[in-house]
């Protein structure tokens, strides 16, 4: 490697860098965008980053986010692609996948087509696409999913509840059958939709309205059985699943017993199931609404149980199933809005990362490659992603998050980045904050300062992921 003085674009040096082979003194020296070189004492660069008494990781990818979504029920959601990838950015985040979202009625491709045009212009960090299926159409099926798996979209939604969006069983096997042959992975919204609807009229007929009850029109056995179906029909169909949000210990228990039987089944969690609770949607005043979404959080001891799935490793991601709806929204209709008429959704992009460095790593729970693994690495290998992104090597982008182990900080929404009028979080204290992100060789973020402008992010062709898992289901049926 030569000592000239523009080797390297930018050098990241002093600081504690966590490889897939775990912690260690490194410098990282980037050219083009690319991870270069790894090693101690690299030469000078044109640019120079001091990451001395802190921690590089690499940059978050957030599998599972909404941002300028077309309206649903009515309403769109706070954050464009603007303040959405804003926010991830200054919360440690360098890769996004959020949703485009076709409905009962619609082209698939005309809603990814104006996705498209919605990110181009407004990204500030490099991006990919998950395809909302609501209507899994014969020219659904034979043309529009596999021209846009074969472009770079390789990750399918399918929902088991909400109207306009849940797809029945048989509709959920002609997906999967089709993602088996495309190679694409499929995220399952796993909520038992006959419980929920049977639930709600109960409680409205008794007059039980009140925001508390949107947790007990979604029940723990609702998740847990739709949780078992989406893994049956993965057996059957011979396709992974992923099951998104997961929120009640009994599906966590479900999906772990599918993977002591070997089948590939994957999962991943929220913060809202982490670190809120049914307590906080009960309230005296219209406030439960902040932490009103899809599923609920659940009762208090509940949070053991997810806390087991992470940590196990059950659970492989960790996203933050960002879904801003301002709070002036959520209580339009009044004190007496009945929990029915509450839009669903918390946001929670930039707070998702510093949340579980403070509980797991800062309290001693979690390694910090294990962080890594949860945070970007699984990700990135689940979604097509990986080398690129999600882990730092040679011939990786230059995705870096440059972590203060010691900074503590008091969440208000006032420091926060998106576009929404609340944080669920506020006023909880972490331990560990990201005060330096750089996206392809690019400080982005640092000590406070934006540095990255709109329009700056890419898309990025996913690879078909299961192309990648050279063990089918047959085989491990024995």
């Amino acid at each position: 490697m030569s000592a000239d003085s523009t080797a390297f674009d930018l050098v990241i040096r002093g600081g504690t860098v966590v490889t897939p082979q775990g912690p260690s003194q490194l410098d990282i020296g980037v050219r083009d965008g690319v991870i270069a070189a790894l090693g101690a004492g690299l030469p000078k660069g044109q640019s120079e980053v001091d990451a001395t008494g802190h921690i590089v990781l690499p940059g978050g990818i957030d599998s599972h986010c909404h941002m300028d979504q077309q309206p649903w029920e009515g309403r769109s959601s706070a954050d464009d692609f603007r303040t959405g990838t804003l926010s991830a950015m200054c919360g440690g985040t360098t890769t996004v996948i959020p949703f485009a979202m076709q409905m009962r009625g619609q082209s698939l491709r005309a809603i990814v087509d104006d996705y498209y045009e919605r990110a181009r212009p407004k990204a500030h960090i490099d991006y990919s696409f998950h395809l909302v299926v609501g209507d899994p159409t014969p020219e659904v099926l034979s043309r529009e999913l596999p021209a846009l798996i074969a472009e770079g979209c390789t990750s399918i939604k399918i929902y088991l509840t909400y109207d306009g969006l849940k797809l029945d069983d048989y509709e959920v096997l002609q997906v999967l059958d089709l993602a088996r042959r495309e190679g694409a992975m499929v995220m399952v919204h796993a909520e038992n939709d006959g419980c929920i609807r049977w639930l709600t009229e109960r409680l409205l007929a008794e007059r039980k309205t009140k925001i508390k009850y949107h947790v007990a029109s979604h029940p723990d056995i609702g998740d847990r059985e739709a949780t078992y179906r989406a893994i049956s029909l993965s057996e059957l169909a011979e396709a992974p699943v992923l099951v998104a949000h997961v929120a009640a210990g009994a599906a966590v228990d479900e999906i772990r017993r599918a993977k002591a039987r070997g089948v590939p089944i994957y999962a991943e969690t929220c913060p809202q199931y982490l670190f809120l609770s049914a307590d906080d949607l009960d309230t005296h005043d219209m406030s439960g609404a902040k932490c009103v979404c899809t599923p609920p959080p659940k009762h208090k001891d509940n949070q053991q149980h997810i806390w087991r799935g992470v940590l196990d490793g059950t659970l492989d991601c960790f996203t933050s199933d960002h879904s801003p709806i301002n709070y002036v929204d959520k209580i339009a209709g009044g004190p007496d809005t009945p929990f029915t008429k509450i839009p669903l959704g918390v946001p929670g992009i930039e707070t998702r990362l510093p949340l579980l460095f403070s509980a797991a790593v800062s309290g001693g729970r979690m390694t910090l490659l294990d962080f890594a693994e949860i945070t970007a690495t699984r990700a990135a290998r689940l979604f097509g992603l990986y080398p690129r992104k999600g882990v730092i090597a040679v011939g990786s982008d230059a995705d870096l998050a440059i972590w203060d182990p010691e900074k503590r900080v008091t969440i208000t929404n006032t420091i926060l980045h998106h576009a929404t009028d609340y944080t669920p979080y506020e006023g909880m204290e972490v331990q560990g904050w990201p005060v330096t992100t750089i996206s392809r060789g690019e400080v982005v973020w640092a000590n406070g300062a934006v540095s990255s402008n709109a329009g700056r992010g890419k898309f990025i062709a996913c690879e078909r992921p299961l192309q990648r898992m050279t063990t089918p289901i047959a085989a491990l049926k024995g």
